[in-house]
């Protein structure tokens, strides 16, 4: 077992890296979400969908 570890110590610390990475996107969106802030970065008056994602705020006009 160590000796695997061993020969993909490299690959194994850029999965890491990886995970950790895409655990602070999700993270982030999140606590977006929760502040009731956009994910695409546009106004939601001209988005298609802005009557379902967000029913619970007043719409942009």
């Amino acid at each position: 077992m160590i000796t695997w570890i061993i020969q993909n110590i490299a690959t194994l610390i850029i999965c890491l890296v990886l995970l950790l990475i895409v655990a602070a996107i999700i993270t982030s969106l999140i606590l977006n979400k929760k502040k009731g802030r956009s994910s695409c970065g546009c106004g939601c008056s001209g988005c298609p969908m802005n009557s379902s994602c967000n029913s619970h705020r007043p719409q942009d006009t």
